[in-house]
């Protein structure tokens, strides 16, 4: 098991990042991955306004300095002229995961029929997964509930640290040794 497991967390809020808003859905995001991973984790932690150069920067800081095997945004992926997170994933990512963005957008649409105008989308930077989630602390939660089981297996074959989980809150899937 590793032993200094960091992962970054990027809140993408022009208001937050001004500090005209309080951080929650970073926190939010801390909060849940507490819950779900027993191995211990380091946050590597920014809140950064809709600029999609600074958000590409903070994606190759945290994944190719800080070492970061898993990144997640909040915020930035709806259709507003400002909302630019996914076209800062797919800027620095070499693999793109669609499927997570299909995931997110499917369980949203049990509680929102505005999901279809979300953007959500995963994707691949060397040895780190980037997943883009919506800002709604409710529905960051409900989002990484749907995908995360995916997630540490996802970390495995991208050659990151092993992510052991508390099975209690998240089951994760990994398929057996052949």
């Amino acid at each position: 098991m590793a032993t200094n497991i960091k992962i970054g967390v990027i809140n993408v809020s022009d208001r937050a990042s001004k500090g005209i808003y309080e951080d929650i859905p970073g926190k939010a995001v801390v909060s849940t991955l507490n819950e779900y991973l027993v191995s211990e984790w380091t946050p590597v932690y920014q809140v950064i306004p809709d600029e999609q150069d600074q958000l590409e920067a903070a994606f190759k800081e945290m994944a190719d300095s800080e070492g970061c095997c898993l990144i997640v945004t909040t915020g930035g992926t709806g259709p507003a002229k400002r909302d630019v997170t996914p076209e800062a994933t797919e800027a620095v990512c070499q693999k793109m995961m669609p499927g997570f963005g299909e995931l997110m957008r499917q369980e949203s649409l049990k509680y929102v029929p505005t999901a279809i105008l979300s953007r959500q989308t995963a994707g691949i930077r060397n040895h780190t997964l980037i997943v883009n989630l919506p800002g709604k602390p409710k529905a960051i939660r409900e989002c990484l509930d749907a995908v995360f089981p995916a997630i540490p297996y996802c970390i495995d074959l991208i050659e990151g640290p092993y992510l052991e989980c508390n099975p209690e809150v998240v089951k994760v899937f990994r398929p057996k040794s052949s």
